[in-house]
């Protein structure tokens, strides 16, 4: 067999245990080490109570990072606003416990049982779920599926366009116009037909639509920058890194420092986040969200209409069969 044959044959041998190795690390290292980390929570009533419970959340160091609030009612409009994921009340009938699921079924529970083990012995602990998720979608598994078809929805745009040919406003026009489909058709199936999300159609067709974009266009960009090898890199940060980190599974402060924090720099991320909010809050909570999807958009697209053509390539002109030079006319 030639040298070079040999080296391919190798490079496959050691790159597929490789990516292997390193798609399990991103996925399941995260999943393994769930537990809060500095996660948002409220405290409210009468001050001696209230600081009580205060003392006994501060008790679990790390894990929850603790808002005062005046009132029930203050608590309570945190919690719609996303401020903070739930909120105990102390009363003199025992802790009233406000919770979210529709902000994360999996940080809904763990509140359940942080607050009953901390109880006073024989206290009671009733429950209100502010803002629940909804019936066609209770525990969240929709929402936290879709990220997956989004990244590769965006990864296929940003790699079509690329590969056949695209360049300048033709390239970002294509990537806007499949972002729009995208959030219609994800819209009308999550919300119309499962009736996983509970919010304004036409917000959460925008949010998804944001999320395909910055997605494709930042692969699109990428490749435009570094030719086709930049689909490969956007891969590694949209699909293995940004899906994995999202944390729309469970919520970003249940993961492991710093993978939470990179996750909501990233688009499916941001993307998982800005749909939450505008299906279930009334948009509480977005402007982060909108403002890293806007970045990651506005990158690509002018990476794309900046370079006309990307390293390496040939444009739809230079295809074309070129006709074989003539010899002069032999003359008598």
């Amino acid at each position: 067999m030639p040298p070079a044959p040999n080296r391919r044959a190798m490079a496959v041998v050691l790159l597929v245990p490789l990516v292997v190795t390193l798609a399990l690390w991103a996925f399941a290292w995260p999943a393994a080490r769930i537990a809060p980390r500095d996660l948002p929570v409220g405290v409210a009533g009468p001050a001696p109570a209230a600081e009580q419970w205060e003392q006994r959340l501060d008790r679990r160091e790390g894990a929850f990072e603790v808002h005062r609030f005046a009132d029930e009612a203050a608590a309570r409009t945190a919690v719609e606003d996303r401020v903070v994921y739930g909120a105990v009340v102390a009363g003199p009938r025992g802790p009233h416990l406000l919770t979210a699921s529709a902000a994360s079924p999996a940080v809904s529970q763990l509140l359940r049982e942080a607050v009953t083990a901390s109880a006073p012995e024989g206290a009671a602990v009733r429950v209100t779920d502010v803002v629940a998720a909804p019936s066609g979608d209770p525990r969240g598994g929709v929402l936290g599926a879709s990220m997956l078809p989004l990244a590769l929805a965006g990864m296929a745009a940003g790699a079509a366009v690329t590969l056949t040919g695209l360049r300048g406003a033709r390239a970002a026009a294509a990537l806007i116009g499949s972002a729009a489909s995208a959030g219609l058709a994800v819209t009308g199936v999550a919300h119309s037909w499962l009736g996983a999300l509970a919010g304004d159609w036409w917000a959460e067709a925008g949010a998804v639509a944001l999320t395909v974009l910055a997605i494709g266009s930042a692969v699109a960009g990428l490749a435009a920058l570094l030719g086709p090898r930049g689909i490969g890199v956007g891969a590694l940060l949209m699909v293995l890194l940004g899906n994995s980190f999202s944390g729309v599974t469970s919520a970003p402060e249940l993961l492991p420092e710093p993978v939470g924090t990179i996750g909501q720099w990233l688009p499916p991320g941001a993307g998982g986040s800005l749909l939450r909010s505008v299906a279930f809050f009334d948009g509480g909570a977005a402007g982060g969200a909108v403002l890293t999807l806007s970045l990651w958009s506005t990158l690509g697209l002018a990476a794309v209409l900046a370079v006309r053509r990307a390293p390496g390539a040939t444009g739809p002109d230079d295809s074309r069969p070129v006709a074989p030079a003539r010899e002069p006319a032999l003359t008598g």
